[in-house]
């Protein structure tokens, strides 16, 4: 699970905690009764987990990459046409720590 979760994770820890810090990050997902969307808190829990060494994850630590993983397969699975760069889908998958343009999070 640590080997694809690497492998769906393509952003650093600081291009995913500059990117949360953006509004764009803030605009999608669904957002549960604190306003902040789902997507949104598991990239804040994705940057613990990068920093996290093998040795310190927990049981939920690893429940957590492995949704993250599915969620980045389903969600790549469903790419739209055109340009994505400034699409709700990939500012989606950045929140969940993978940017389908590879760029770390560079918009425009």
């Amino acid at each position: 699970m640590i080997a694809e979760f690497g492998e769906a994770v393509n952003m650093t820890p600081a291009q995913l905690e500059r990117w949360l810090e953006r509004e764009e990050s803030r605009q999608v997902g669904q957002k549960d009764g604190s306003g902040e969307s789902t997507g949104h808190a598991s990239g804040r829990y994705i940057v613990e987990l990068q920093r996290k060494k093998k040795g310190e994850l927990t049981d939920d630590d690893v429940a957590h990459m492995r949704k993250v993983v599915g969620y980045v397969r389903r969600h790549l699975a469903q790419r739209p046409s055109g340009d994505v760069r400034e699409s709700p889908w990939r500012y989606s998958l950045m929140n969940w720590g993978h940017d389908p343009c590879g760029d770390g999070g560079s918009t425009g």
